[in-house]
C-alpha cells in the first residue's frame, strides 16, 4: 500500500467514526440547540483541539514504542487491527440513535469550548481508538513520523470542523432533521463499522502478504 493509499484510508476511518453519534457530536449539536451557531462553532473548536491533543498523544505513544520496544510495534498493529475489527463487528450489529436532545441553559461560548475540549480529552474510548488505529497508519517505511503525525491530525481536524461545525451551522433544521431521521444514524454507524473492519484487514494483508 502507497503512503497515498494510506492516508486514503485513515481519512475515510476518521470519517466514517465521526459522523457516528457519539459523546463529542451530542455535545456540539446540544450547545448548537440550545446556543445557538455561535455555541456549536465554540464548542466545535473545542473539540477539534482535543482532537489535536489525541494527535500528539498517539505519536507519541508510537514514537516511544519504535525507539524503546520496536519489537512490540508489530504486536501493537496486530492487537489494534483485532480491536478494530472488534469495533467494527459491534457497530455493524448496532442500531445507533440519536435521541432528543434536552433543552437546557446555553453556555457562555468560552465555557462551550473548554467543555468541548474536556468532552473529547477525557473520553476513554478516544485514547483505546488511538491505541488501535495510530500503529496501523503511522509506520516508518511512508517517512519522519512527525511528518505523518501531522497530516494525519490535519485530517482528523479538518473533518471534525467539516461534520460537527456543518451540524453547527445547520442547528436549527439540520440538527432536528438528525434527531427526527433515525435511519440515518443508524446507516452511518453501520458503515462506519464496515471501514473499520476492511481497514484493520488492509492492515494486516499489506503487513504479512
Amino acid at each position: 500500500m502507497t503512503y497515498a493509499e494510506n492516508l486514503g484510508l485513515f481519512s475515510a476511518l476518521v470519517l466514517g467514526i465521526i459522523i457516528v453519534p457519539g459523546m463529542d457530536m451530542l455535545f456540539v449539536l446540544t450547545n448548537a440547540l440550545t446556543g445557538g451557531q455561535r455555541a456549536g462553532l465554540s464548542a466545535t473548536a473545542g473539540i477539534m483541539l482535543g482532537g489535536v491533543f489525541h494527535t500528539i498523544f498517539g505519536t507519541l505513544a508510537v514514537g516511544l514504542v519504535l525507539q524503546y520496544i520496536p519489537w512490540a510495534f508489530k504486536l501493537m498493529m496486530v492487537v489494534g487491527c483485532l480491536y478494530m475489527t472488534w469495533i467494527g463487528f459491534q457497530l455493524v450489529r448496532s442500531s445507533i440513535r440519536i435521541s432528543e436532545v434536552e433543552r437546557v441553559k446555553a453556555k457562555p461560548l468560552p465555557q462551550a469550548f473548554w467543555q468541548g475540549f474536556l468532552t473529547c480529552v477525557l473520553n476513554p474510548k478516544a485514547y483505546m481508538f488511538v491505541f488501535a488505529v495510530y500503529p496501523q497508519f503511522l509506520n516508518p517505511r511512508y517517512g519522519a513520523i512527525l511528518q505523518q503525525a501531522v497530516a494525519m491530525g490535519a485530517i482528523t481536524v479538518a473533518f471534525q470542523a467539516l461534520v460537527y461545525g456543518g451540524l453547527s451551522t445547520a442547528a436549527a433544521a439540520g440538527a432536528g432533521a438528525l434527531t427526527r431521521s433515525q435511519n440515518g444514524t443508524v446507516y452511518a454507524g453501520r458503515a462506519a463499522g464496515l471501514i473499520l473492519m476492511l481497514a484493520a484487514a488492509v492492515t494486516l494483508v499489506g503487513e504479512y502478504a
